[in-house]
């Protein structure tokens, strides 16, 4: 198969009622292991790439490890998707470099912290729209600001972090404002804030309804049944890589992640995108400190990479199964971009509410 657009993907989830987890990638291990996980179980895959991300690895080197995971993996449909675009340079240089999708994140200002007001996040949200689907690739938009409402602490450089301090109603997503955000934008997926947020420290007790909100996914999807919905920030941070880490000279306070099967619920509910980072950050880290401990003369990066791959391939497997993405990647037929260009054009994908 070849790349493929999110839109493509997340029309085939919503037509079978799965979700597909979109996991954060920066080296050529991460790749192989969502790409390797992705073969084992027939799965279509998502890789996205922060601003952060692109600038460790370089854009040159993000497109030659694609070029290779695509030459490599020919049965898997890979969508590769700039994750919270912060301006419309960065979402342009992004489908540049051959993303086939692009996250246009206006909930904040260019600085990635500031929060932005509804008429700066549609205007700037439409503009990518309209340059996105001119090339034939897929836009996520983003309402409400993705963040804890317990108010803990988050990394502002890849756009995350402007919520503390701010009111639920601040950081949750409006369901109307939602109908009128995909009337105005018309976005291909739409990342709603239901209380999860991002890095490892999520929440300081097993989160219950009070502190997520699964309740905005269910009255969003009420009223846009056919709108592809985005979980960001949704790692488990699963107990057993929290001990792995700490028996192994790490020093991770105790924490909880949003469990599988809230996002399972999810799912039932619109959501066809889940992002994924620090579960796989913590799956390699854990074996690679194993080893080490255990190895402490080890100088091959292969001894100790080689297995962190591998636990991260172990993960991306696990999450494809939970989600129902397992066996849809040989089902789905690939529609080149310029197809879906034309198909744009003649607004053969203009929302649809209930």
């Amino acid at each position: 198969m070849a790349r493929v657009t999110l839109r493509q993907l997340l029309d085939d989830a919503a037509e079978h009622g799965y979700g597909i987890p979109a996991f954060n990638v920066s080296t050529m291990e991460q790749v192989i292991a969502v790409m390797e996980a992705a073969r084992a179980c027939d799965a279509p895959a998502i890789v996205q790439a922060s601003r952060r991300a692109r600038r460790y690895a370089g854009d040159i080197m993000l497109a030659r490890m694609i070029d290779a995971a695509v030459e490599t993996y020919p049965d898997i449909p890979l969508c590769v998707h700039q994750d919270h675009g912060n301006d419309e340079e960065t979402c342009a240089s992004a489908l540049q470099a051959g993303f086939t999708s692009v996250m246009m994140d206006g909930s904040l200002r260019e600085d990635g912290r500031t929060p932005a007001d509804y008429a700066y996040n549609v205007a700037v949200t439409r503009r990518v729209v309209d340059l996105a689907h001119r090339a034939g690739a897929s836009v996520e938009g983003e309402l409400g600001l993705v963040g804890s409402l317990e108010g803990l602490e988050n990394e502002a450089e890849d756009g995350h972090g402007a919520e503390d301090a701010l009111s639920p109603e601040q950081v949750l997503t409006d369901p109307d404002e939602a109908v009128r955000f995909v009337r105005e934008t018309k976005v291909d997926a739409l990342a709603i804030a239901v209380g999860t947020s991002h890095g490892a420290y999520k929440f300081s007790r097993k989160p219950d309804g009070a502190i997520l909100a699964m309740q905005v996914i269910k009255e969003i999807n009420r009223r846009m049944p056919a709108m592809h919905l985005v979980m960001h920030a949704s790692s488990s941070v699963p107990r057993e890589l929290q001990d792995l880490i700490n028996r192994h000279g790490g020093e991770m306070p105790q924490t909880w992640g949003v469990p599988v099967e809230e996002i399972q619920l999810g799912i039932r509910y619109g959501v066809r995108k889940v992002n994924i980072d620090t579960d796989c950050r913590m799956a390699m880290t854990g074996e690679i400190r194993r080893v080490l401990a255990q190895s402490p003369g080890e100088l091959d990066p292969r001894r100790y990479l080689g297995p962190a791959r591998a636990a991260m391939a172990r993960l991306c497997r696990d999450r494809y199964e939970a989600f129902g993405a397992a066996g849809r990647a040989s089902r789905i037929k690939v529609v080149p971009m310029g197809e879906m260009a034309k198909a744009y054009e003649a607004g053969a994908f203009e929302p649809r509410f209930a």
